[in-house]
C-alpha cells in the first residue's frame, strides 16, 4: 500500500519537491517563498499549514529542511487511524454528495472489517440510483458480506430499518449503510438523512452510530464545505478520501482536521478491493514530500 500511496501523492509531491528543491538552491528569498506558498496553496493545505511550513523555512534553511517539515507536518495530523470499534454492534451510514464514492468504499470497508473476522451487513439505503443497488450485489457477492436492499422502495429510511431489523437478528458486528448522494445544499435530502439518523438513534439504539463521509480528493478546498454541513447535522467520525490517486490536492487532510476536527479515516488509491487504506499520517506525509530515507525504492 506505501507504494500505491507514493504513487497516488506523484501530483501533489511533484510540485512541493520542485519547489523546495529550488528554494535551497537560491536562498529563503522573498520570491522563493511565494513561489514555495503558491505552490503549496495549490495542494489544498490550507493557509494556517502553509504558514507553517513557511515559517519553518525562513528560520531553518538546510539540508535538515524537509525533515523538520515532515515533523511539524505529522503533529498537526491525528494520530494513525484504527481498524477497531469500540462499541459493537455499530452502524456506519456513508454520506456525502454525488459522485464521491460512497458505494465503493461501503463495499471496501466491508472487506476490510470482514478480513478482520467481523460479521457485516451491507445495506443499499440509495433508493434513487438503480446502479447502486446493482453495484453492491456485485461487491457484496466479491466481499462475501449479506446484503440488504429493496428494488420495490424508494423510501431509503424504509430500507435502512429493514436492514438494521435484519443486522439486529442476525448478530452482525457492523453495518455499512450506502446513502444516496445529496448536495449539502438540498433541504429535502438532507432532511431526510436526518430521519434516517433519528431512526438509528431511536429505534435502534443498540447499536453505536459512526457515520463516515466520503469526499473526492479532486475537489480540494469544496470538500471542506460539505464536510462542515454533514457534521454540523450529526458529527461525523471520519472521513473517506476518495480518488486520491487522480489529484494534485493532497493536502486537504490538514484543513479537514485543523479547521473541522474531522480526521481522515481511510484513504482511496485505486479501484480494487484492497485499495482502500486506513489513514497513516507519518507515510502521507512522507508519500507527500518525498522523503527519501523513509521510503526505500522497492516500497514506491
Amino acid at each position: 500500500m506505501l507504494s500505491k500511496l507514493f504513487k497516488a501523492l506523484s501530483r501533489s509531491r511533484g510540485g512541493i519537491s520542485h519547489a523546495l528543491s529550488n528554494l535551497l538552491l537560491k536562498g529563503p528569498s522573498v520570491n522563493e517563498l511565494d513561489k514555495l506558498e503558491e505552490t503549496l496553496l495549490e495542494t489544498d493545505m490550507g493557509y494556517d499549514t502553509v504558514e507553517v511550513i513557511t515559517n519553518i523555512v525562513s528560520r531553518y534553511p538546510g539540508k535538515d529542511l524537509k525533515n523538520t517539515i515532515r515533523d511539524q507536518l505529522i503533529e498537526i495530523l491525528p494520530f494513525q487511524a484504527e481498524l477497531k470499534i469500540d462499541k459493537k454492534p455499530c452502524v456506519i451510514p456513508i454520506v456525502g454528495v454525488n459522485g464521491s464514492g460512497k458505494t465503493t468504499s461501503a463495499a471496501k470497508l466491508a472487506h476490510m472489517y470482514m478480513e478482520t473476522g467481523s460479521d457485516v451487513t451491507l445495506v443499499a439505503a440509495d433508493t434513487y440510483r438503480a446502479a447502486a443497488v446493482d453495484q453492491l450485489k456485485i461487491w457484496s457477492d466479491r466481499v462475501g458480506c449479506r446484503l440488504i436492499c429493496n428494488e420495490n422502495s424508494g423510501e431509503p429510511t424504509s430500507v435502512l430499518f429493514d436492514g438494521l431489523e435484519s443486522a439486529d437478528a442476525h448478530g452482525s458486528d457492523i453495518v455499512l449503510v450506502d446513502t444516496a448522494g445529496r448536495l449539502h445544499t438540498s433541504s429535502n435530502l438532507m432532511s431526510e438523512l436526518e430521519k434516517m439518523y433519528r431512526v438509528m438513534d431511536n429505534r435502534f439504539s443498540q447499536f453505536s452510530v459512526n457515520p463516515l463521509i466520503a469526499l473526492d480528493a479532486c475537489i480540494g478546498q469544496n470538500s471542506l464545505v460539505q464536510a462542515k454541513e454533514f457534521h454540523q447535522q450529526h458529527p461525523l467520525n471520519g472521513a473517506i478520501l476518495t480518488k486520491l490517486d487522480g489529484t494534485a490536492r493532497g493536502g486537504i487532510v490538514f484543513p479537514l482536521f485543523r479547521e473541522l476536527g474531522i480526521p481522515v479515516k481511510f484513504i482511496g488509491v485505486g479501484e480494487s478491493l484492497e485499495d482502500l487504506a486506513l489513514f497513516d499520517p507519518k507515510a502521507y506525509v512522507d508519500s507527500l514530500l518525498g522523503i527519501e530515507n523513509k521510503l526505500s525504492d522497492n516500497e514506491r
